[in-house]
C-alpha cells in the first residue's frame, strides 16, 4: 500500500471533523500525479522549503533594519516561530498539521526588502497597491522555479494570501496561521525591541503583563493555551476575549513605542528613498534585471508589475549594494 493512503486514512480516523482533511483538497490548478509517499500538503510544504524565496529570507528585516547583532530576528526566523506555533496549536486542536505547517512557512516569502517600510514604499509606487500577502501568492503560483511557480494546493494558496487581519481563510488551519502569526511577532518584536535597547521590560504596561506574564515564554504560553482552550472542539479558532484585547493592546503599544518610533522612523525614511529609487532605475532601465525577470517581460507581463517583483524579491543587502553601486560614486585614482 502507498504510504501516502496510510497517512490519509489516518488523517480521517484522527483528524477532527472540522479539519481538512489532504485526500479532500481542491487539488492544484495544474494536475499532477500524486506522491506515493507524501501527501499534497506535506509535498506543498516541502517546495516551500527548497524554493529560492525561502531562503532569501534570512537576510530581509523582520523589524529592525541592518542590526548590529546575531541574534535579531530576520524574515525567516519569524516564519519559522509562526511555523512551530501553529503546529503547536494545530495539534493541540487536531487539525492538519501538514497544511498548517506549509501555510505557515511561506505566508511571508513575498515579503519586500526593510519589512514593512519596504512594502509601503512599493505599494506607494505600484499602480493598484502593493501588498505582501498578495505578492506571496504571486511568488508560489508565478515567480519561483524560473516563471513555472510551485504549482500548490488551493488550501495552501489560500491560507498564504488570507493570513492577514483583514482576510478570511477558508480552513480553520488557516486561521490557525493568522492567530499565530500575530502571537509570534508581538512578542518577538518586544524581545528585539528591549535587545535594542529601546524597551525595558518594565515599559510594558501593567495590565498586560497581569494577563500574560512578563517574559517572552510566559506571554506566548499564555496566548497559545487560551487560543487552544477556547478553539477545541468548535469550527473555528479564537482567543478569549480577555486575551484578544490583551494581545489587541500590546499590539497599539508596540507601534506607539517600537513601530513607529522617532528611531524606527528615521531608518524607514531612508529604505523608502532607496527603494522609490530602485524603482525609478529599474522603470528606465528594465533590461538591466536579471534574466528570469526579463523571460517575465517577453510574456507579456507588465513591466510594472515586474519591477516590483524584481524589487520585492531582494533581500535588504543586495537592495543596498544595487543602491550603492547605481547611485554612490566609487573611490577612484589616478596613478
Amino acid at each position: 500500500m502507498e504510504l501516502r493512503k496510510i497517512r490519509e486514512e489516518l488523517e480521517e480516523r484522527t483528524l477532527a471533523p472540522y479539519g481538512q482533511k489532504s485526500a479532500l483538497s481542491k487539488g492544484r490548478a495544474l494536475w499532477e500525479e500524486p506522491c506515493d509517499i507524501r501527501t499534497d500538503f506535506q509535498r506543498d510544504r516541502d517546495r516551500i522549503i527548497h524554493s529560492k524565496a525561502f531562503r532569501r529570507m534570512k537576510h530581509k528585516t523582520q523589524v529592525f533594519i541592518s542590526p548590529e547583532g546575531d541574534h535579531y530576528r530576520t524574515r525567516l526566523t519569524h516564519t519559522l516561530e509562526v511555523s512551530q506555533i501553529a503546529r503547536t496549536i494545530a495539534r493541540a486542536l487536531a487539525l492538519n498539521e501538514d497544511l498548517t505547517e506549509a501555510v505557515a512557512l511561506g505566508h511571508d516569502l513575498g515579503h519586500t526588502p526593510f519589512g514593512h517600510a519596504g512594502e509601503r514604499a512599493l505599494d506607494g509606487l505600484c499602480q493598484g497597491g502593493f501588498e505582501h500577502n498578495i505578492q506571496s501568492l504571486r511568488v508560489v503560483d508565478r515567480l519561483e522555479k524560473n516563471g513555472q511557480g510551485l504549482n500548490l494546493t488551493w488550501e495552501v494558496r489560500n491560507g498564504i494570501c488570507n493570513h492577514r487581519s483583514s482576510s478570511t481563510p477558508s480552513t480553520l488551519e488557516g486561521w490557525v496561521v493568522r492567530l499565530s502569526d500575530k502571537i509570534a511577532y508581538t512578542n518577538h518584536d518586544i524581545d528585539d525591541a528591549i535587545r535594542a535597547g529601546i524597551l525595558k521590560g518594565e515599559d510594558i504596561p501593567r495590565e498586560i503583563t497581569s494577563v500574560i506574564g512578563s517574559n517572552s515564554s510566559q506571554r506566548i504560553n499564555a496566548m497559545i493555551r487560551d487560543t487552544i482552550c477556547n478553539s477545541i472542539g468548535k469550527n473555528q479558532v479564537q482567543m478569549s476575549e480577555d486575551m484578544a484585547a490583551t494581545l489587541k493592546h500590546l499590539r497599539e503599544f508596540l507601534f506607539e513605542r517600537v513601530y513607529e518610533s522617532d528611531i524606527a522612523e528615521k531608518e524607514h525614511k531612508k529604505a523608502k528613498h532607496i527603494i522609490q529609487s530602485l524603482f525609478h532605475y529599474y522603470m528606465k532601465h528594465w533590461d538591466t534585471m536579471t534574466e528570469e525577470f526579463l523571460n517575465l517581460l517577453e510574456e507579456g507581463e507588465e513591466k510594472e508589475r515586474v519591477v516590483c517583483d524584481y524589487i520585492a524579491c531582494m533581500t535588504d543587502r543586495f537592495a543596498v549594494s544595487q543602491y550603492s553601486e547605481l547611485f554612490i560614486p566609487s573611490a577612484w585614482s589616478i596613478y
